[in-house]
């Protein structure tokens, strides 16, 4: 750490679980300048996973589950800047210019600029109506608004990814009839195995959710209030809410426009930090090589924002900061709980265990050869936390134990 940092200013572009976490942590790195922190979103920063369940099923707002206190910024002298918009980095000068022509002058920069809805190229899109996608607090505000005001709560979601299902699984819960379409021969199909799909496919039937695969939205019409939802297979259905769950594009434009590296996002190294040693990069937004996995990576996780802010304060602050983590994701639906850590890609072979006399209670696991990669574990904690160890320490294991659903998840069960 420079001797002194008390003179030195740390501006932060992003205020979402990234962004947040990394001012805190500065100052608990020692970091005694100021910090500053801007975001376009004018809510006071949220926690994001709920979006997409307890905010859309309850009646309480963003305001009951802040990141931290609005306290804590005034304590910890944290400068928030909300509703701003950045435009520009000046790497020579060391300034980042806003919307309004003001500007600001940094001597350390973090991105944490995250992602945005990947809004497909559907003819008729842009004059439907009641068209939302589900990234921030006012998108939820703005479908449950909507849900009140429709005669016929009929919503199509289109998207089978995890953020499509939560989604569908809230409305449900608030009565609304759900109908997904996904284009894919199977939901998740990106993201997780056929048995895990197979899974979600049966719950979400359960919960009266129509899930259609193999459906390419082509176009849309819209007249009195409702919109017709057409495929490519000439199939149509009514909604009057549209929710688009179809991805992410990643907010890379700042980077790119002040040279940084891009390569599926903000690249940086394992201390976060960007092609310039005074710019760092954290969260949904960075391309980072995974130490356990041996490769380049892109997470879009609350772990990861996490996890990469505490290395980059760390590093800001002049010590020695490398990022080494297995990651992990959640998802919940219904009553069904899935945790899920590793990454399966690449894998080989499945292993698959119901749990004896527990209901909705399983596990897959991923290999690639004898090397376990992933697991998904639903309503199953030991699963995940056994996984988890197994997965660090690159335990060999016995699969045909594994699978025999008559020995309990315990740490010596498949050796």
């Amino acid at each position: 750490m420079p001797k002194d940092t008390s003179n030195l200013t740390c501006a932060i572009i992003g205020a979402s679980h990234a962004g947040v976490n990394l001012a805190f942590s500065l100052r608990r790195e020692g970091w005694e300048g100021e910090i500053l922190l801007f975001d376009s979103d004018p809510e006071f920063p949220y926690h994001r996973p709920p979006l997409s369940k307890t905010y859309l099923t309850t009646l309480e707002g963003i305001e009951y589950d802040v990141l931290f206190p609005k306290e804590n910024y005034s304590s910890d002298n944290i400068t928030l800047k909300l509703g701003t918009t950045i435009t520009e980095i000046n790497r020579e000068e060391k300034t980042i210019s806003f919307a309004d022509g003001n500007s600001e002058h940094y001597d350390k920069l973090v991105l944490a600029t995250g992602a945005r809805p990947l809004i497909p190229v559907i003819e008729g899109l842009n004059g439907a109506t009641n068209v939302f996608t589900m990234r921030t607090a006012k998108d939820t505000q703005e479908i449950r608004k909507a849900l009140n005001q429709c005669n016929e709560k009929r919503v199509v979601i289109i998207g089978g990814g995890y953020i499509g299902l939560e989604t569908a699984a809230s409305l449900r819960k608030i009565g609304a009839e759900v109908i997904v379409l996904e284009r894919e021969e199977r939901i998740l199909s990106r993201v997780t195995s056929f048995e895990m799909s197979m899974f979600f496919n049966e719950l979400h039937k359960q919960h009266n959710v129509a899930l259609l695969t193999n459906k390419n939205v082509i176009a849309i019409e819209s007249s009195n209030g409702m919109n017709k939802v057409i495929c490519d297979d000439d199939t149509s259905y009514q909604a009057a809410i549209i929710i688009l769950g179809v991805g992410v594009k990643v907010n890379t434009e700042l980077a790119a426009q002040a040279g940084l590296e891009i390569s599926n996002g903000i690249k940086v190294n394992s201390a976060a930090k960007t092609n310039d040693n005074d710019i760092y990069a954290i969260g949904d937004c960075t391309y980072h090589f995974n130490q356990h996995y041996q490769r380049f990576i892109r997470l879009e996780s609350v772990q990861n924002a996490v996890d990469q802010a505490k290395v980059a304060a760390a590093a800001i602050c002049g010590k020695e900061a490398n990022y080494d983590a297995i990651p992990w994701f959640w998802s919940d639906q219904y009553d069904v709980k899935l945790q899920m850590v590793g990454l399966s890609q690449g894998y080989t072979e499945v292993v698959k265990r119901v749990e004896i006399n527990k209901d909705r209670s399983e596990s897959v696991w991923y290999f690639r050869g004898d090397e376990l990669l992933a697991v998904d574990a639903v309503n199953n904690g030991k699963a995940y936390v056994l996984g988890t160890r197994f997965i660090r320490s690159k335990q060999r294991i016995n699969k045909q134990k594994l699978a025999d659903t008559t020995i309990p998840i315990k740490p010596t069960s498949f050796l």
